[in-house]
């Protein structure tokens, strides 16, 4: 019974994996009227124009989140960091805004540490954060992972638990002021699993909005990597995972063990056209995938530059979204009519 409920679990998520959600474009502002229409609008300066001293005044005045921001700059972007009483501080200067960085405690063959995803996708989020201030919920492990429960260390939940916590996490996270949501993932098994949870969210109604941040390589830095790279191959805990931890926590990285084991495709189930969740085991037993022996930190400092600026545009993009949280609530009602 308890594999026939896991297998229903799991089944519609890896059908769903092959829906890429992609964000709608942004609709233009309504305020676009013509050069002419404008200058008929605008008032007779004799009749309107302030003093030139109260104009220069007014011309410098801060803008309401420039003043909060200035009011609150010392106050932290980590969730846990924050007192109490800053709490609601922080909510009002994060404009509703609250990120949770995801990954697993897997295997990284045998030179990364086991939270390499967790690390990685918190110094992406509380770097972004500090830059366009949000709120980012504490460390987040809880992912899909099942690919590698025969490696020691592994911690593998059940994918009912996996849904139900981050469905409880996102509802406490709204209960306590945030509307918009932003999940930064740090680990390739999560992504089928969190764009069906995304996909989840049109289920029932609810006061806030999910968003996937899905950043993608933009020319001049993936050239700038490419030229550093040594090697060809990659994919997990290779030569720019390795670059990226490097960067983040050089302290846990051990490079004396990076050839201990291969991580080259053991290519033992060529079934072309066909997918089964074995399939990673079948090509990476030793749950390394790549060559990471000249791994470069430069190559990380780019890559981790390259998800800051997105992220930050992403947050600053949500601030200032309102079409999301209005679209969703008329699907909500006009589902409920019926």
């Amino acid at each position: 019974m308890k594999n026939q409920i896991l297998t229903s679990l799991l089944l519609p998520l890896l059908m769903l994996s092959l829906s890429n959600l992609q964000a709608q474009p942004q609709a233009q502002p309504l305020h676009t009227a013509q050069p002419q229409m404008q200058a008929q609008l605008q008032p007779q300066a004799s009749q309107t124009q302030p003093p030139l001293q109260l104009q220069s005044q007014a011309q410098t005045q801060p803008q309401p989140h420039q003043t909060a921001r200035a009011q609150y700059q010392d106050l932290a972007v980590a969730w846990e960091e924050l007192t109490s009483a800053d709490f609601k501080k922080a909510t009002e200067l994060a404009q509703g805004v609250c990120i949770i960085p995801m990954g697993v405690i897997e295997k990284h063959a045998q030179h990364l540490p086991m939270g390499t995803d967790v690390y990685a996708a918190r110094h992406i989020a509380l770097t972004a954060a500090r830059g366009e201030y949000a709120v980012v919920f504490p460390f987040y492990f809880a992912g899909q992972i099942f690919e590698a429960r025969h490696q020691p260390g592994t911690i593998s939940y059940s994918s009912r638990m996996l849904y139900d916590l981050l469905d409880e996490t996102c509802r406490e996270i709204a209960r306590n002021g945030f509307d918009k949501i932003i999940l930064v993932n740090g680990h390739g098994g999560n992504t089928s699993f969190l764009e069906y949870f995304c996909q989840t969210q049109l289920e029932g109604a609810r006061d806030y909005a999910v968003f996937l941040f899905t950043p993608v390589g933009d020319r001049e830095t993936d050239r700038k990597i490419a030229e550093l790279r040594k090697s060809a191959i990659g994919g997990h805990a290779d030569e720019e995972e390795t670059a990226v931890m490097r960067v983040i926590r050089p302290d846990l990285v051990h490079m004396d063990r990076v050839a201990l084991e291969t991580g080259r495709d053991q290519a033992r189930l060529p079934l072309p056209g066909a997918y089964t969740g074995i399939w990673w085991y079948a090509r990476y037993p030793n749950h390394y995938a790549g060559d990471a022996t000249g791994s470069d930190p430069e190559i990380g400092r780019l890559s981790l530059e390259s998800s800051v600026a997105q992220l930050q545009k992403v947050i600053a993009m949500l601030k200032a979204d309102t079409a999301t949280l209005e679209l969703q609530n008329r699907f909500f009602q006009q589902a409920g009519e019926h």
